[in-house]
């Protein structure tokens, strides 16, 4: 650079720095996976990953389709239900085994992502997966975002009228 220069400043990250946040939010996917059931928080995870809990959350959205907490909750979620098809545990012992510290809280995003209440679902889905194997039966039971989820009840299309 000549003297009296002033160097270009741009917002946009270098291709290094773009790689080295996808294996930092690599590695905070990784930890919420293998973690769950510890207590965690966006906060946490950021400061840990050497972001800002914004960033984080941002980032890791743009990259896995979900914020960070929404995805820990799936993953909380997803172990669940594995429990409670078990059916040798309470939902309130399952609530608690996941990690989640409120049994409100847990029902509340269990529902919003099943479909159903937890107790419902242990009395439904106990054993629906019985000689399925594993790799399989997560693929099947995974949770789906009720937005995401097809309409149940699909509208009908009317038939066109007859002009003459």
């Amino acid at each position: 650079m000549r003297h009296g220069t002033i160097p270009r400043m741009t917002s946009r990250p270098t291709e290094a720095q773009h790689l080295r946040d996808l294996a930092r939010l690599r590695r905070v996917r990784d930890r919420i996976d293998r973690d769950y059931a510890q207590p965690l928080d966006v906060e946490t995870l950021a400061r840990d990953a050497g972001m800002s809990a914004g960033h984080l959350s941002r980032q890791f959205r743009i990259a896995y389709g979900e914020p960070p907490y929404a995805y820990l909750m799936t993953r909380r979620v997803e172990r669940a239900m594995a429990l409670l098809r078990r059916g040798d545990m309470s939902v309130t012992d399952v609530c608690f085994s996941v990690g989640c510290g409120s049994l409100g809280t847990f029902t509340t995003r269990f529902t919003e992502l099943v479909g159903v209440p937890p107790g419902v679902y242990r009395r439904q889905d106990a054993n629906t997966t019985e000689g399925i194997p594993s790799c399989v039966a997560r693929q099947v039971t995974r949770p789906i975002r009720n937005r995401e989820a097809p309409d149940p009840t699909p509208e009908l299309a009317s038939a066109p009228q007859s002009t003459t």
